[in-house]
């Protein structure tokens, strides 16, 4: 890990653990000082090392979890098993781990659609939801099918998955991401957290192909809004996110009853490139929601 990326990571007082579930591993980070249930949900081909700075700025007052979810970052990559259904076992299975019947959620990306199906399914899982830019939140065309492979190549938060010849490499194509635009010491941290050796000695992400494609195949058949949610919830669209139209929030509008929509500065990872100002978009959200 770079010196800038090495410090950073010293001063996260987050905990990272493993727990070991019916037939794989989760490994999580927690800030554990405060006792309001939070938890954090990576995007596709992320991990839970993206919420670091958001976890840092809230620690004070929420109990916080933030999971690899299986094929991601350090926990288990199964063979199969990368459907809405199988995450959303698995955070429940976490949550009954730590005596929690309910939670604040917070979802950026693929798991804001898994987060939508989790409130319709349990809505008593959920105490609010922060959707961050939501993607795939609708069916996709079976006719797309073919354009995968293309997709696979030139989205952004697929470009990590390598192969790489050296770190350098990886490095250097990162830096070239939105994701990493500016290369924090944050950035740097979550690129590291995300990168490995292979066994061939090439450089990639943690992240694994099986799990790729499976969500690919997931999503394309899976609705996430179909009927009224009642859960408070923050839609957060960034500047240059991907939802800057009226018919791109229509189905939030039209089935989340609860809804707040704010606008952020940065691009789809505005936690990373405008962490600041996102972490008090949420904190504002989040504090607004205590009962008690």
């Amino acid at each position: 890990m770079g010196t800038q990326g090495e410090a950073l990571h010293t001063q996260i007082k987050a905990h990272q653990l493993t727990l070991n579930l019916p037939n794989l591993q989760m490994t999580y980070l927690e800030w554990k000082r405060a006792q309001k249930p939070l938890l954090l949900l990576h995007g596709m081909a992320d991990h839970g090392m993206v919420w670091a700075a958001l976890g840092e700025f809230l620690q004070d007052r929420y109990h916080i979890l933030a999971p690899d979810l299986r094929g991601h970052g350090n926990s288990s990559k199964p063979l199969k098993g990368y459907r809405c259904d199988d995450i959303i076992n698995d955070l429940e299975f976490l949550m009954a781990h730590k005596g929690w019947k309910s939670a604040h959620v917070v979802a950026h990306s693929w798991s804001a659609k898994v987060a939508t199906i989790w409130a319709k399914q349990h809505p008593q899982a959920i105490r609010s939801l922060v959707l961050v830019d939501p993607f795939f939140i609708d069916p996709i065309p079976r006719w797309l099918e073919p354009t995968f492979p293309l997709l696979y190549r030139v989205l952004p938060f697929l470009k990590m998955l390598g192969p790489f010849e050296t770190h350098a490499q990886a490095e250097q194509q990162a830096r070239k991401l939105k994701q990493y635009n500016g290369w924090s010491a944050l950035q740097q941290a979550v690129f590291e957290a995300g990168i490995e050796q292979k066994p061939d000695g090439q450089w990639g992400s943690k992240f694994v192909v099986q799990a790729r494609n499976e969500i690919f195949e997931d999503v394309m058949g899976a609705a996430g809004l179909t009927s009224a949610i009642a859960i408070p919830t923050l839609f957060v669209q960034p500047e240059r996110g991907l939802n800057r139209t009226a018919w791109q929030l229509k189905p939030y509008r039209t089935f989340l009853k609860n809804l707040q929509i704010i606008q952020v500065p940065g691009n789809h990872w505005c936690f990373l490139v405008e962490p600041s100002a996102f972490n008090q978009s949420v904190a504002r959200f989040l504090d607004s929601q205590w009962k008690d």
